[in-house]
């Protein structure tokens, strides 16, 4: 009865418009841009499940890794053979890409060959149908006059759904297009083609890369456009990639870079996800097909099946009594008697009605005006529907796209390839609208592929060819920053034999061995306040600091910074030191202190000959200073003589102190086991407790020399042998020594490991030849040294596409803090072209890659170098000793420890690996120098107290 009022409603409406009544019937095939814009975010969802290593075996959309790691940026050039299979018939190319005479930049020449495929092969087995397509390519060389002396290289095109570990395997994972194949499911494609090219004999070929129809088309259009990081089929199948974040595609190990994402989206659908979108035509298509429940998204947009589905609304309608006045034809009862070029041709923009009736009558059907309007309207809904869905599932792309880049608006080019695409009159301009419209803040530009997927596939091939090259020339010029661990352990040996060198003459050495005075580390009894003061680098600091007696690591700071212009530090000494003086009565003012007389520690981070704690004569000014009339002469007067020349307040300076020895006693204030001290920052050094026994250089003085330098209340003692006297006796049989290893290789020990670029900043540096160490390791030289690696292989045309911009000449321009934010696990390689963008290097992805192993080269041969200088430092304190293992603390300060991401990991291995027998442990130094100055400062009080 429910039939025979339906049948009546529609009867009733015969005589309406034909369009509205095809409107109200294929309602659910209308969808409004709400509608697409929940099918784009179950399609990212999809994407998402696909990419995860966790759930991709359950995803119904694979996303399938590539292998391929970049487009081509135009200078990719080379002869290549192509094979492009994916249908009933394959071709066999010669691909030149800017190669050959009359070849211009750019250019790539084709010549090719089509060959068919048997029927019988289509359905046989895999070994019959890859022996005719090797007899074919073997035809095709001889026919070209191809030489068969020389090795070619080949790339494949396989337009089937491929598991790939590589970019020359994939295993095969289902057949589609009327393939059944059989013996090559869940087998390697790539290997199955080389067995095949081996039987047939006498060919020199080599497989380079396997790729789907889709990459090819991005590749193809990307030798074009730069931006072009998609590609889009839209034809008998449909499918689409595009360049993927490797750190999102957890199915490949790595995290740098991107890859091409072989989406296979034709499968969306497959579990459901568009089951409230899926028709009564769509679900008898599935049906009839060869795969049902496969490939949904491919059967309600591909041309496969777009003809098919008209056929079924068509008949349906006309069952109904709403088209040919109810009579329905046998060919209308026929599957595949509308095909997608039938749609194509009812919807031309002045033939579309002609060409539906004269389609109509083919079907022996007699229809009305009114009823090729409604079949003509019904077919465009079918094919708008289509691109509708196409736009859907590329704006979601292009989403995660802009999303991964962390953009508010993104210009990008989409390849597109496909008859559907190029036959159908309306499709192109209605999936540019809808897309645009979807995603308002995103340029898409969109190009037709013009010469189809082989030249892709050979692209692919002369892509990873330029990749290759440039990575072996990359590593070449990156090897000597690659330290063997017997270089390393020659380095350790060679930093042993300079310590020891330095300790036993006050002669000239390339390691000073500095005497620091300090023979004991803090016991947590020291109180009171004391000023610290703190010149390392371009600023100066001054410090309050308070101990409470008998309460140990409970300190109190108060500190103020002040700048030290570069006409200061490179002025005379005594501008110098007057400006010293002045910070140093400005901060007094600021802590209300004026009129105290304060002890104060001054830490002065340069290499000084002392001959008590508290003088020190400056051997050589380091980190850019070049203040004048301060080499040879006793830093603490200049200071002294500066404050009496203020005559505001008075200071009693009663320790000098370097940076790195200061870092000790600070960390020692907090760990006892603390002997050892270093600095990794804009400077490198090292300190540590060495036997006073070992010390020549203290030794060789006169009596009364030793005498003056006895720190009071340690004199050793003529009475009767208490245990007191032996405490005391005990209590100077060590001092801190200043190694200032910075100066190791300044003799040309390190000439074997020291490259052309250290050399360069060597040169330029405003200390030629000295501190041939610490400008392989500290932070003032690792950004120049960067620089320098980096300009030589621009100016190779490996980086920037050989473009050498000023920002790039300039010295100094590439800071050592770039190093540890481009280094930074969590930096995305976009980030890191934005830090190089902001530099004025404009920088592609795989540039980007390049600049963060460059950076990582120079940082862990750095570290590596410290590790193995540590190593010698460690094993000597345990020799001093006679131990078999020694456990022990290193305080450690300095921006390059603290803040680069790796390198406070890579010293570690490095001194554990070169030292085995020593467990070292890194304390890293909270308040730094500072809080050490005062701290000897009230060490030597507590002693002077005694």
């Amino acid at each position: 009865m429910l039939a025979v009022h339906l049948v009546s409603f529609f009867f009733s409406k015969l005589q309406e418009d034909p369009t509205k009544k095809v409107d109200r019937f294929l309602y659910a095939m209308r969808l409004n841009d709400d509608q697409l814009r929940d099918i784009s975010a179950r399609f990212q969802a999809e994407m998402k499940k696909g990419l995860s290593s966790e759930s991709n075996a359950a995803a119904a959309v694979k996303m399938l890794p590539t292998h391929v790691r970049s487009t081509p940026d135009g200078s990719e050039k080379g002869q290549f053979l192509a094979l492009d299979l994916g249908g009933s018939r394959f071709k066999v190319l010669q691909v030149k890409v800017r190669e050959g005479v009359g070849i211009k930049k750019g250019e790539v020449k084709m010549e090719e060959k089509t060959y068919s495929i048997p029927k019988e092969l289509l359905s046989g087995r895999a070994t019959k149908l890859f022996d005719h397509v090797s007899e074919s390519l073997k035809d095709f060389i001889q026919e070209k006059n191809i030489s068969l002396q020389e090795k070619h290289p080949l790339a494949f095109t396989f337009s089937f759904p491929c598991e790939q570990s590589c970019l020359d395997q994939g295993l095969l994972l289902s057949w589609t297009k009327k393939f059944e194949v059989r013996g090559l499911q869940g087998k390697d494609v790539v290997q199955t083609l080389r067995d095949a090219i081996d039987r047939t004999g006498d060919m020199d070929v080599e497989v380079l890369a396997m790729v789907n129809d889709t990459v090819a088309t991005m590749m193809t259009c990307g030798f074009d456009d730069k931006y072009c990081d998609v590609g889009l089929i839209i034809g008998t199948g449909t499918n689409a990639c595009y360049m993927e974040a490797m750190r999102n595609v957890d199915l490949v190990q790595g995290d740098e870079g991107r890859m091409c994402v072989n989406t296979e989206w034709g499968a969306f659908g497959d579990d459901g996800a568009l089951d409230d979108f899926i028709t009564e035509f769509d679900r008898n298509v599935d049906a009839a097909s060869r795969n049902p429940g496969k490939q949904i998204f491919e059967k309600m947009v591909s041309g496969l099946y777009l003809g098919e589905i008209v056929r079924l609304v068509v008949l349906k309608m006309a069952k109904l009594g709403l088209l040919f006045d109810g009579h329905v034809s046998d060919a209308l009862r026929t599957k595949g008697k509308i095909t997608t070029a039938d749609v194509a041709a009812m919807e031309e923009y002045k033939n579309g009605l002609k060409n539906t009736k004269n389609l109509l009558m083919h079907l022996d059907l007699n229809p009305s005006q009114d009823d090729c309007i409604a079949v003509q309207h019904a077919s465009t809904i079918v094919s708008f529907r289509s691109s509708n869905l196409v736009a859907a599932g590329l704006a979601a792309i292009l989403t995660r796209i802009r999303h991964n880049r962390n953009l508010k608006t993104l210009r990008i080019t989409v390849g597109v390839d496909g008859t559907l695409y190029k036959t159908h009159p309306q499709y192109p301009k209605r999936l540019h609208k809808v897309v645009r419209r979807l995603l308002p803040d995103c340029h898409v530009r969109f190009v037709l592929s013009d010469s189809g997927s082989s030249k892709g596939a050979a692209l692919v091939s002369a892509v990873a060819q330029r990749l290759a090259s440039r990575k072996k020339q990359v590593d070449e010029k990156l090897c000597p920053f690659r330290l063997s661990q017997e270089q390393l352990q020659l380095v350790k040996a060679r930093m042993r034999a300079g310590l020891e060198a330095g300790l036993k003459t006050r002669g000239p050495s390339a390691i000073k061995m500095l005497p620091s005075y300090v023979y004991h580390t803090p016991d947590g009894t020291e109180h009171g306040k004391y000023l610290a003061l703190d010149l390392g680098g371009t600023n100066f600091r001054a410090m309050l600091v308070r101990f409470k007696k008998g309460l140990q690591q409970n300190a109190r700071l108060y500190h103020k910074i002040y700048t030290i212009p570069l006409e200061i530090m490179q002025g005379t000494g005594e501008e110098l030191f007057d400006h010293l003086a002045q910070c140093v009565s400005d901060f007094l003012d600021y802590m209300g202190m004026k009129k105290a007389h304060l002890p104060a520690g001054f830490t002065f981070s340069f290499p000084c000959e002392q001959t008590a704690i508290d003088t020190g004569t400056l051997v050589s000014w380091t980190k850019g200073f070049k203040a004048t009339d301060c080499e040879g002469h006793d830093v603490v007067e200049m200071l002294r003589d500066a404050i009496k020349r203020r005559n505001e307040f008075d200071l009693d300076i009663v320790a000098l102190v370097n940076d790195t020895v200061g870092t000790m006693m600070s960390c020692a204030y907090e760990d006892p086991q603390s002997e050892i001290a270093l600095i990794a920052g804009t400077g490198s050094n090292v300190c540590y407790m060495e036997e006073l026994k070992n010390i020549k250089k203290i030794e060789q003085k006169t009596d009364k020399e030793k005498e003056e330098e006895t720190p009071e209340g340690e004199e050793h003692k003529q009475g009767d042998g208490s245990e007191g006297e032996k405490e005391d006796d005990t209590a100077v049989q060590k001092m801190c020594i200043n190694t200032e290893w910075g100066g190791l290789g300044d003799d040309g020990s390190l000439d074997d490991i020291i490259t052309p670029y250290d050399k360069e900043v060597n040169q330029n540096s405003v200390n030629p030849g000295k501190q041939r160490f610490e400008k392989l390791t500290s932070g003032m030289y690792l950004g120049e040294i960067v620089r320098q690696v980096l300009l030589d292989l621009t100016r190779k045309g490996l980086l920037f596409r050989g473009h050498v911009t000023e920002a790039l000449k300039t010295p100094g321009i590439f800071e050592t803090k770039y190093l540890s934010q481009i280094e930074s696990d969590r930096l995305a390689l976009l980030q890191v072209r934005r830090i190089l963008q902001r530099l004025g290097l404009d920088c592609n992805c795989d540039d980007s890659i390049i600049v963060k192993e460059v950076c990582g080269a120079v940082s862990r041969r750095a570290a590596q170098l410290c590790g193995a200088g540590m190593a010698a430092v460690v094993d000597k304190m345990r020799e001093n000793r006679g131990l078999d293992h020694l456990s022990i603390t290193v305080g450690v300060d300095g921006a390059l420890y603290k803040l680069h991401p790796h390198f406070s990991q890579i010293l570690k291995d490095t001194t554990r690996a070169l030292a085995p027998q020593c467990d070292v442990t890194f304390l890293p130094s909270e308040e730094g120098s500072g809080k050490g100055a005062a701290l000897i400062a009230a060490v030597a009080r507590r002693r002077h107290e005694k």
